[in-house]
């Protein structure tokens, strides 16, 4: 096989394409945690399709299940329309995952993205309340389309926007200011009348920030912010696009905070395999929409039907949860001993579950540490404002063995930057 010229995607690819200058390979196959290139050079996979990969490359069981149903000419593409395939998802996603968990959602297909997903939350909060703004949270980020980046936090991604963001009032996040309790400085907001902020519509929140930061909100703030919204009458939307199906531990992110959302958006590895997918769960009194007032030509994406459908055989028991709980606990004790052991770093463990990373003090200390894991052959990215935080997205269903040794990759990695000899 001829070997593909990086200077193609240079010559021809638009200056707007980004891991592709992070990772500068060409990959030609995955499996599980491991991807190699056109070279046969391996690496271990700590980015995981930026949270899209949750099951890894290639889940055989899925990829059984794609092969066959394609093999056997099933519906690919299908509007809304009934299809086989979308039925038995519907149907399994409710008795695995909703009804198990006491959750009464309809089920909205908007699109194949989370920005999709969020546009069409977005736009229901406003219609079912007759408000127009939209309460989000410092650092936080939901999306590249106009309505979604109107609730992002991110400086740089706002400004490609091109026009002004409007209808969205931006408010400290958990913990965002050190001395004050940030729903304390929200609720005088929403109470005096001086303030200038309207009743919204909704919020829109990640329970953990993935490209904020990985920022995390406590149960507490979680459980709380429901409890105003509930008091003002206010829809509560959690974003669960990156921290959910089981990222952070169990399906939904929000579950150990014993919250119910009014409005919950899914996308990432809701398909299982990194097809394209997305669905917007809605409380069923607020399910007034008029038939096709919002939709999209690729919204039945029966590909990701099939595949979504195999992979909620992962939460028939409690086996991948106490799996990944585990190794979020070896994971986050290495974290930290990192950080102990390299004080260089001044950094901070953050995340919870296997959405995880450490902060680093020092500026473009997280970058150059990504990019040493990289020559090491190890994938990840880094997050945050200013890309402060070197990011751990291990698939959920890394070997063990794996893990570790992806762990030592980024110690050996950090202890090559920090003791790196100065040069004169």
């Amino acid at each position: 096989m001829n070997k593909t010229d990086m200077k193609v995607f240079e010559k021809h690819e638009s200056e707007v394409r980004s891991y592709c200058r992070s990772f500068p390979t060409v990959f030609n196959e995955a499996k599980g945690s491991k991807m190699w290139d056109e070279d046969g050079n391996e690496y271990l996979d700590f980015f995981s399709g930026a949270g899209a990969l949750n099951y890894g490359h290639n889940d055989p069981k899925m990829k059984e299940a794609l092969i066959d149903y394609i093999a056997n000419d099933g519906i690919t593409h299908s509007l809304d329309k009934a299809t086989t395939a979308k039925g038995q998802f519907i149907e399994q996603f409710n008795e695995i995952i909703l009804k198990p968990r006491g959750f009464d959602y309809k089920i909205m297909f908007p699109g194949p993205t989370g920005t999709n997903t969020v546009e069409s939350a977005l736009k229901l909060a406003r219609k079912v309340t007759g408000r127009t703004d939209v309460i989000s949270f410092t650092n936080g980020f939901h999306g590249m389309t106009i309505g979604s980046l109107s609730v992002t936090g991110n400086a740089a991604k706002r400004r490609g926007a091109g026009v002004p963001l409007n209808h969205s009032v931006t408010m400290p996040y958990d913990r965002f200011m050190d001395s004050a309790d940030t729903l304390d400085y929200l609720e005088r907001f929403l109470e005096n009348g001086g303030s200038g902020v309207d009743l919204p519509a909704a919020m829109i929140v990640e329970t953990v920030q993935g490209e904020g930061g990985i920022n995390v909100a406590s149960k507490e703030w979680l459980q709380r912010l429901e409890s105003i919204c509930k008091r003002w009458d206010i829809l509560l939307i959690i974003d669960d696009v990156q921290a959910g199906v089981g990222r952070t531990g169990s399906f939904f992110s929000f579950e150990e905070a014993g919250i119910t959302p009014d409005i919950v958006c899914m996308s990432k590895s809701l398909s299982g395999y990194g097809v394209p997918f997305a669905i917007t769960l809605l409380r069923p009194d607020l399910d007034i929409w008029a038939p096709g007032e919002h939709n999209g030509t690729f919204r039945g994406n029966n590909h990701a039907f099939i595949t979504a459908t195999a992979a909620l055989d992962y939460w028939k028991d409690d086996k991948l949860e106490k799996s990944v709980k585990h190794k979020a606990e070896i994971t986050h004790e290495y974290l930290q001993k990192i950080v102990e052991n390299y004080p260089e770093l001044k950094g901070e463990v953050r995340g919870r579950g296997l959405m995880v990373g450490i902060a680093c003090g020092e500026k473009e200390l997280a970058e150059k540490v990504a990019e040493k894991a990289f020559d090491l052959g190890l994938i990840m990215e880094t997050a945050g404002p200013d890309d402060e935080v070197f990011k751990l997205f291990p698939a959920i269903t890394i070997e063990e063995a794996d893990l570790k040794k992806g762990l030592e990759i980024i110690e050996e990695s950090v202890k090559s930057v920090v003791k790196a000899p100065v040069l004169t």
